[in-house]
């Protein structure tokens, strides 16, 4: 398998998939991409990245009107994209483990309509990392053939998608049996 961010208009192999160093994050794009530094945990990177996604939903997004959050989503899905592809090339490395940015805006996506409450943001957070984790169709299809910025971006956002879908299905049985 091969990486697909370019790193001085070269394809960077798997080898170099998830060597960051803390010298990278001199870097600002680096620096933003690993979740100021979170991504560079010893174990479970994604993971860290998803959790410390959790209280800026919390108390950033959790209480705006769906059409604002979805905004916010949306813009930072975009800025995402471009600042993770700058990291790839300034530190040539393809979708590197460190890479948390991935993890806030996924965790994001999959939170976007669930009522703010602890129960729901932790089945939120569990089916976002489920799915991010297992890769199904189309989040594994994203993963080996969408590269730079907008692949390593691409396969948590449609992670994100599909936890979303789920926990509004499990929102709308919820509420059928309570009432």
């Amino acid at each position: 398998m091969r990486c697909r961010c370019r790193a001085e208009d070269s394809v960077i192999s798997a080898e170099r998939k998830g060597r960051i160093a803390p010298a990278d994050l001199k870097n600002p794009f680096v620096l933003l991409a690993t979740g100021l530094g979170s991504g560079l945990a010893p174990k479970a990177s994604g993971t860290v990245g998803s959790l410390l996604a959790l209280p800026i939903w919390w108390f950033l997004l959790a209480d705006l009107p769906l059409a604002q959050q979805l905004s916010f989503v949306v813009i930072a899905t975009a800025i995402s994209v471009w600042v993770v592809d700058r990291a790839c090339r300034a530190a040539g490395v393809g979708d590197a483990s460190a890479f948390v940015l991935d993890e806030f805006v996924g965790q994001w996506m999959a939170l976007v309509a669930a009522p703010k409450s602890l129960l729901w943001m932790v089945v939120g957070f569990t089916l976002f990392r489920a799915f991010d984790i297992a890769k199904p169709w189309p989040v594994s299809w994203a993963d080996r053939n969408v590269g730079g910025g907008l692949g390593v971006m691409l396969d948590d956002a449609l992670a994100g998608v599909l936890a979303a879908a789920v926990l509004a299905g499990l929102a709308w049985s919820a509420a059928r049996l309570m009432a």
